[in-house]
């Protein structure tokens, strides 16, 4: 939502269940102390403390209403310059990646001898050669990064992975991903080898 519109149109809520981490101060969710809270002016999924601010509403009749930080001081009309501070390179938001990607899709992902977890995976357009994991689709966070150039990557799966896995090895580092299905596997592997070899890969999204 543009910032002209914050308060005087209802947003469209982001659901609880398309984040594992505040929206704004990027810390992980948990049931005692983060508890999930919506900004009623951008719809955002905040924690407690960066949705205690409270703004009039014009949507709203007015009234006084839980907003992020960022929302208060917007509808309030004073800038926040430290807030323009340069993102890191994990702070990139993955709705923001994923819009404008060479592929992404949730994958399975197991490192060293950790558990298989579910991760929400990202090739961006603008960094083709480097793959984004982050924990759900509206992250604004990603859990890590992996730089593919000059990964050997191996597509046949032993018997004590998933069916539709392949692994990233490089020298010490390995990095083993499973896809729901061969056709999402095969598109991901495209990408991937061109992507290892330093090739910007084609868009594999439409």
């Amino acid at each position: 939502m543009q910032n002209a519109e914050l308060g005087k149109r209802a947003p469209r809520w982001i659901r609880d269940n398309e984040v594992t981490m505040c929206m704004k101060c990027k810390e992980p969710f948990n049931a005692l102390t983060r508890r999930r809270h919506h900004c009623r002016a951008c719809g955002h999924v905040v924690c407690w403390k960066c949705s205690d601010y409270k703004a009039h509403l014009e949507y709203d009749g007015n009234k006084l209403n839980k907003v992020c930080k960022d929302c208060y001081h917007v509808i309030i009309g004073c800038t926040d310059s430290e807030e323009k501070k340069r993102k890191g390179i994990l702070e990139i938001e993955s709705a923001q990646v994923s819009g404008n990607s060479v592929i992404c899709s949730f994958l399975q992902y197991m490192e060293k001898s950790k558990p298989w977890q579910k991760a929400w995976c990202v090739i961006p357009k603008q960094e083709a050669l480097v793959l984004y994991m982050y924990g759900a689709p509206q992250d604004v966070k990603a859990l890590a990064t992996i730089p593919l150039l000059g990964y050997t990557v191996d597509d046949t799966p032993r018997s004590a992975d998933l069916p539709h896995s392949f692994k990233l090895t490089q020298s010490k580092s390995m990095h083993s991903f499973a896809a729901d299905n061969e056709e999402l596997k095969q598109k991901w592997l495209k990408v991937i080898h061109l992507a290892v070899k330093g090739e910007t890969p084609e868009c594999q999204n439409e």
